[in-house]
């Protein structure tokens, strides 16, 4: 079997791909240099606007807001203001702010994108059967993978990094969207419709509020996966702790690669306490 295949002429997968990237590059670039220009230039800004904030201020409206969204309880306050300064002392400040941009940014795209399309999903059985194929190699590619179309899209810097975290992040809240609405109570849904609900309405008023835990779960793992494949996206020219670990890595610098790690972890789980919280009825400490 192993002769026989070393017989067969090799099918030109690569070279089709490549040449299928650049036509799509060349093809789209209208498209694709406005994007990487104003929109990369607007990020940037946004960016370095962010980093800006004294860190104190932040500290403090990330404190109030913790110990709000916790139930007015200290754990979560206590742990994040700990976790800030702490990073703020190591001189990452800036770096953790940069992260926390790009986090957000592709975070509200992946939003904004995911929730229409998994609505879609949970409307059709001919979407859900198109659209399910395409997000499984969404899910199951190697994150490092789709740093290459970013790259041949938009060169290097900011802009890849979103654009290949959105395609990495977007998934869940597809999926979870999708799911919640498919799982409303068929009577809830036939009640509606018994009182003369539109569509619409029934959407927004019955639909999506009791689909809200199951949309929020979705939703807090396109975080958490935006937030690592911008790490990654420091490969790619991607600013922020993610660039930390990288120098550290090839300077083989045990002590800056481990204090950019445990800032990456504590952005982490703010950000994943955060989230969480929006979803749960009763708010309970860290």
């Amino acid at each position: 079997m192993l002769n026989f295949m070393e017989n067969v002429e090799k099918i030109p997968l690569g070279p089709w791909v490549a040449r299928f990237t650049d036509w799509i590059s060349d093809t789209f670039s209208f498209l694709f240099d406005p994007i990487k220009n104003e929109f990369g230039e607007g990020l940037e800004e946004f960016a370095y606007m962010l980093a800006d904030v004294p860190p104190a201020i932040v500290i403090v409206i990330v404190a109030v807001l913790a110990f709000f969204l916790s139930g007015k309880r200290f754990g979560l306050a206590a742990f994040s203001v700990a976790g800030l300064l702490l990073v703020w002392n190591q001189g990452l400040w800036e770096q953790l702010m940069l992260s926390f941009s790009l986090v957000l940014v592709a975070s509200l795209l992946s939003v904004i994108i995911g929730v229409p399309i998994g609505i879609l999903m949970a409307k059709s059985k001919i979407a859900e059967n198109l659209i399910t194929p395409v997000l499984d190699f969404m899910q199951t590619m190697p994150a490092f993978v789709y740093l290459i179309p970013a790259v041949a899209f938009f060169s290097i810097g900011m802009v890849p990094g979103i654009f290949a975290s959105l395609i990495f992040a977007t998934p869940p809240t597809i999926r979870f969207t999708n799911l919640g609405i498919r799982q409303v109570s068929e009577e809830l849904v036939e009640a509606a419709e018994a009182f003369g609900s539109t569509g619409a309405q029934k959407l927004f008023k019955v639909e999506l509020p009791m689909a809200k835990d199951t949309i929020m779960a979705g939703i807090n793992q396109t975080v958490m996966l935006a937030l690592s494949m911008v790490v990654i996206a420091s490969m790619i020219g991607a600013p922020g702790l993610g660039r930390e670990v990288l120098s550290a890595l090839q300077r083989t610098d045990v002590g800056s690669g481990f204090i950019a790690g445990l800032s990456i972890v504590i952005l982490a789980i703010i950000i994943d306490r955060f989230t969480q919280s929006f979803s749960k009825k009763k708010r309970t400490s860290i």
